[in-house]
């Protein structure tokens, strides 16, 4: 096992997020080049972003003005010679950059980047005023160790030692929804909650709130607790795809429509995440990729999600992981300043292009990376992407009726070996279940992954073809 263990830090070089990162990994998909293909061109001939046009939301609370575009540090750029190690260089100069052209919200939270993600930002922000910029971060408290109040309070003043600040301007209670138990464990019964709202009285948390992953009933029961806790803030994810379809991609899900109407309706302001889905609104098959490019040639592909997100009034920030400074200035571009979506755009991409995103039935990975690492060295995030990509591009070998099974045969194991190890395929997945509890989107990795080994095996041993039936 101290083999096969895995480092997220070296999976953010290979899966960060977004078109260019992503496209690299499709070498072995039918399309594979041509995506990269696509990608390059995209950002080619690639503008800077106006200074001085950055789109402001103001905080109902404070009045402060806060940029649309929100910096989200999970995914930082990592040296070119050592993907273990954080390009602390580069960080600096993406954060100068974003700082230059308006943007002023930065978010992040002790378990981000195998846990360095705090200092790399405390490092690039310490370099500024602080009156420049908004830093935002959690307690990530997911260890029933940190349950206990002495430990979670550990980890709220590390997080300020780490940022290198004396107050935190948003501060949030990381990922509930699983049960409301586990919200009370966390945060009511050990007392944390009166803690962390003293701490708010006192001017060392300037706005409280959570980021939501999970269940409905979960949601309305925390929501609730708001004429107690004050919430100043809500983190939830929010894209034309969770719009109407997050129920139905996954009956453990809550379309954003509703989760935004409730925070709405009681003046609580929406911070938005995932408004690329993990970049898989970024990197859409090619012929919904067609479809935008009609309707908007001079567009990049992620500015219709960011365009979406950011339209909503009650939007405060929509934050984005950019691991490249070509992710940062095409997001830069979105909301400098923002161009709100009309009625017919966005009954266009809730409609159109939302319905048969959900038709293509992948499986609905983020690319969070919250399920790593696995105890066992699986590459649950880049397996999950390489079989989304190849279905999306039609490359997946289908058995009877594929005129191409071979070349997709083929295509798919070499891409896979290419992309992940083998000591780090779904075939090493023991059913330990360790990782479904983190996962946002609530799939059921375990199952998925043995579904796809057994399609892998299928394929090793007939060359020749595969049941259609046996299809993943």
């Amino acid at each position: 096992m101290k083999d096969k263990n895995i480092s997220r830090r070296s999976f953010l070089k290979l899966f960060g997020a977004g078109t260019v990162a992503t496209a690299a990994t499709l070498a072995g998909c039918k399309q594979g080049n041509k995506a990269e293909a696509q990608a390059a061109e995209e950002y080619k001939n690639q503008v800077e972003p106006p200074v001085g046009k950055m789109t402001y939301r103001e905080n109902p609370k404070t009045k402060e003005k806060v940029s649309l575009l929100g910096y989200g540090m999970m995914r930082l750029p990592t040296k070119v010679e050592n993907s273990d190690e954080y390009d602390q260089e580069m960080i600096n100069k993406q954060v100068d950059y974003a700082i230059e052209h308006g943007l002023n919200y930065f978010d992040t939270s002790p378990v981000y980047c195998q846990g360095k993600s705090e200092r790399c930002t405390g490092i690039a922000l310490s370099r500024h005023k602080r009156s420049e910029y908004f830093v935002a971060t959690k307690l990530s408290n997911f260890n029933r160790d940190y349950w206990k109040k002495e430990k979670a309070i550990e980890m709220y003043h590390n997080s300020m030692k780490e940022l290198q600040v004396d107050y935190i301007d948003y501060y949030l209670l990381h990922s509930v929804g699983g049960n409301y138990d586990e919200f009370l464990g966390r945060y009511v019964e050990n007392g944390m909650m009166d803690y962390l709202m003293k701490e708010r009285e006192a001017g060392r948390i300037r706005n409280l709130g959570f980021s939501f992953h999970g269940k409905q009933e979960v949601f309305d029961q925390v929501l609730a607790t708001n004429d107690q806790y004050h919430w100043d803030f809500v983190q939830i994810e929010l894209n034309y795809l969770d719009w109407n379809y997050a129920n139905e991609i996954s009956d453990r899900n809550v379309d954003a429509s509703y989760l935004y109407d409730e925070l709405h309706k009681r003046g609580i302001p929406a911070v938005i995440m995932e408004p690329l889905l993990g970049g898989r609104l970024a990197n859409l098959p090619q012929y919904l990729v067609n479809e935008l490019k009609m309707h908007a040639p001079e567009k990049s592909v992620a500015s219709w999600a960011f365009r979406y997100a950011g339209t909503p009034e009650g939007v405060l920030t929509v934050l984005s992981g950019m691991t490249y400074m070509e992710h940062l200035k095409d997001n830069l571009h979105s909301y400098c300043p923002l161009t709100p979506l009309t009625e017919k755009e966005q009954q266009y991409l809730d409609t159109e292009i939302a319905q048969k995103i959900v038709g293509l039935e992948n499986i609905p990975c983020n690319d969070c990376k919250y399920c790593m690492p696995c105890p066992y060295g699986i590459d649950i995030p880049a397996i999950f992407i390489h079989y989304n990509k190849c279905k999306n591009e039609g490359s997946l070998p289908m058995g009877i009726g594929d005129s191409e099974y071979r070349q997709h045969r083929r295509q798919y194991l070499i891409g896979l070996d290419r992309v992940v190890p083998r000591e780090r395929q779904p075939d090493h997945c023991i059913g330990c279940h360790q990782c479904e509890p983190h996962c946002p989107q609530s799939i059921r990795i375990t199952r998925e992954l043995h579904k796809i080994s057994d399609m892998i095996e299928q394929l090793k041993r007939n060359p020749l073809s595969w049941e259609s039936k046996k299809e993943v």
